[in-house]
């Protein structure tokens, strides 16, 4: 089953206590669809520049990528810069340079619209909603978000996500969306906005998966190096949706469990975890699924008893 992965592709300039990057590609559609290209067949629309380098095309390609959808116009690409606390907890943004994305009007190819699942980055909730009402066959659609988004465009995020199968967001954005400072509150607040499933992602210490009747807590893995969380959310993402996509579930129709949900978390921690051990989408470049895998049964076992 494909997944078609809608939001920005970027280069990213990097400094945390292990070094510094001056330009690598990023952007929250190429962490997804890296990290989902393992489980499933990631379609990818998002926008770039001239500046585009063909080995990071063919990086993408080389996954599996499908890139019809991705968009290349004349300027250059999505830039942003940040730099990290010697904890890797807090990051500074020096640059955001918005560039040919500041125009991005995700455009589906027309061989993109019947595929059954949809995952939507972080842009416009308006932009959002525009690239779902254009597919007409989903059995799984959701998103993220942030925080300029929910105090900003609130009203028009609200009938966003009112359309979402499930939700991805962190313990801030959980805070601010529901008005609740206590999570385990704030969530059947969010729930009722629309959504049958929301995970709320902890950074460090993991996530929890809520639903209406019960909740699932997966702490992070711990990592003897964290050498750049750039892009980790994203990448549980698409671990979350991959491994959905690649078992062919449907939240409505009640085929899917609360421990397949479960599993599907515990994927996209995995991911994320992946994604912290090299710069970039470096750790990609040579991932294995039975890498993937036998992480997968790690986490069984540290969370046993």
């Amino acid at each position: 089953m494909s997944l078609v992965v809608v939001g920005s592709v970027a280069y990213d300039g990097v400094e945390t206590p292990h070094g510094r990057v001056e330009r690598m590609l990023g952007g929250a559609a190429t962490y997804i669809s890296l990290a989902a290209s393992f489980f499933t067949r990631p379609r990818l629309v998002g926008i770039v520049g001239d500046d585009f380098a063909e080995e990071d095309r063919q990086l993408l390609a080389s996954r599996g990528v499908d890139l019809e959808g991705l968009e290349r116009v004349p300027g250059k690409t999505f830039f942003w810069a940040g730099k990290y606390s010697a904890d890797m907890n807090d990051r500074e943004t020096l640059t955001t340079e918005l560039n040919v994305f500041a125009d991005f009007n995700p455009k589906l190819p027309e061989s993109y619209r019947k595929e059954p699942y949809l995952l939507l980055g972080n842009i416009q909730p308006a932009l959002q909603r525009s690239v779902r009402a254009q597919m007409n066959c989903l059995r799984l659609a959701g998103g993220d978000t942030m925080n300029f988004w929910i105090k900003d465009y609130r009203e028009e995020l609200l009938a966003t996500i009112a359309e979402w199968d499930f939700l991805l967001i962190n313990d801030s954005e959980a805070r601010l969306l529901s008005g609740e400072a206590n999570l385990r509150k704030a969530a059947p607040r969010i729930l009722a906005m629309g959504p049958h499933t929301l995970v709320i992602k902890r950074g460090e210490y993991g996530a929890i998966l809520f639903r209406e009747d019960s909740y699932f807590i997966v702490p992070g893995y711990l990592l003897e190096d964290v050498f750049d969380p750039t892009g980790a959310g994203d990448c549980f993402a698409g671990g979350f949706i991959g491994y959905l996509a690649e078992q062919g579930f449907d939240l409505k129709s009640g085929r899917i469990g609360r421990s397949d949900l479960s599993r599907a978390v515990i994927y996209g921690s995995v991911m994320g975890s992946f994604c912290c051990e090299r710069f970039g989408v470096d750790r990609f470049r040579e991932l294995t699924r039975a890498e993937i895998d036998a992480r997968f049964e790690e986490f069984r076992k540290f969370t046993s008893f």
